[in-house]
């Protein structure tokens, strides 16, 4: 057992099987269910590190491509490490590359080895493989890291599926052996796209690598979601029960919803940030398209059961100015409300699993959201 990290399962309600816990990691604790907002670039676009914390967030995301190609890994490492770089001390966590590998650059080749690849910043030609995945994310020094895959596009064939499947199995090992770092957490990826056959066989194999957590790849790609449902619950009998489960990708409140009820521990997704920036807000009921002209002496909060600064101190009539003279304030104040929404329904659910009455949440939130 790591000395580093460790999950606590503290409770399972009794009607779904959702899970409440708490993962200890070196740079603190992270009570699950948990949403993870997602810093790109080594920053949560818009958004203060102390906001951050302010709004609830125990973890963040980087990414490893990203950070690679600007400012380079080996600078954040000379800086100190990522936590000291962006300045924030709680946990982080960094994928490994392999989807912007897969779904921004051109590729010229694929195979076991590794990739090559065109930089999709200024053309240069790259090479990863599973090793050099790893060097970077211990660089830059991430509380947990994954193992570099392949994420296969929806709409592959069984025959196309199973390729990425069993190199995505190749690479792990590889990422296994390549890793030195004891205080990083090395989290396998299960992928095999929609073919259940294909994603059990993928779980026995990240199940051997499974020390100190799981994840779930290649879900919430363009699929139908209760595609990526069905999915969820062909895994779910055979996940393994010690560990945090992570669902990459996936940030929409009904999928956190759906994705807690079925077993699921963590997850991350651009969406809260995203939609924030063009002006949209999630609510307890539903969105709000603050741009819209209804809005325009609309002198009440974006969301009436919010506390946040945004809510506290501003009004959608304010908020749809700022978006209309194009004034970034906008986008900080939304992207500020929707973490901290997202961060709510997280806690919210967590108490519902203590309290064994997660189906009654749910009801209640799709009685005043809505299902999307």
């Amino acid at each position: 057992m790591s000395k580093y990290f460790s999950f606590e399962l503290q409770h399972i309600e009794k009607h779904t099987g959702a899970r409440a816990g708490i993962f200890h990691t070196p740079h603190g604790d992270i009570p699950t269910p948990v949403y993870m907002p997602v810093g790109t670039q080594a920053t949560v676009k818009g958004v203060l590190p102390k906001d951050l914390k302010q709004a609830g967030s125990s973890i963040i995301l980087s990414n490893t491509y990203h950070l690679f190609e600007r400012p380079g890994d080996e600078l954040i490492k000379n800086a100190g490490g990522l936590h000291k770089f962006m300045n924030w001390d709680g946990p982080i966590l960094t994928d490994s590359g392999g989807f912007q590998v897969f779904s921004l650059a051109k590729l010229n080749k694929i195979t076991d080895d590794g990739v090559y690849f065109n930089s999709s910043i200024d053309g240069r030609k790259h090479y990863f493989t599973p090793e050099k995945a790893i060097a970077i994310q211990e660089n830059l020094g991430a509380d947990i890291i994954m193992a570099f895959d392949e994420c296969s596009e929806y709409g592959f064939t069984h025959e196309q599926a199973e390729e990425a499947m069993r190199r995505t199995g190749v690479w792990l090992e590889r990422c296994a052996a390549a890793k030195t770092r004891p205080d990083q957490a090395l989290f396998p990826i299960v992928q095999g796209n929609l073919y259940a056959d294909l994603r059990l066989q993928s779980l026995e194999i990240c199940k051997r690598y499974a020390a100190d957590g799981i994840a779930i790849g290649g879900l919430s790609v363009g699929e139908p979601k209760p595609l990526m449902y069905e999915m969820l619950d062909v895994l779910r009998p055979h996940l393994p029960e010690d560990v945090p489960r992570y669902l990459m990708g996936v940030g929409s409140p009904d999928c956190l919803v759906e994705g807690v009820m079925r077993g699921v521990d963590m997850f991350d997704c651009v969406l809260a940030t995203r939609i924030a920036r063009n002006g949209t807000a999630f609510t307890s009921h539903g969105k709000v398209v603050a741009r819209n002209g209804k809005y325009k002496e609309d002198f009440t909060p974006i969301d009436d059961n919010c506390s946040c600064y945004c809510c506290a101190n501003y009004t959608k009539a304010y908020i749809r100015h700022l978006i209309n003279v194009n004034e970034m304030l906008s986008a900080m104040l939304l992207s500020l409300h929707n973490i901290t929404f997202l961060h709510k329904l997280m806690a919210d659910m967590r108490e519902a699993i203590f309290a064994d009455s997660l189906p009654d949440f749910a009801a209640r939130f799709y009685a005043e959201y809505g299902k999307i």
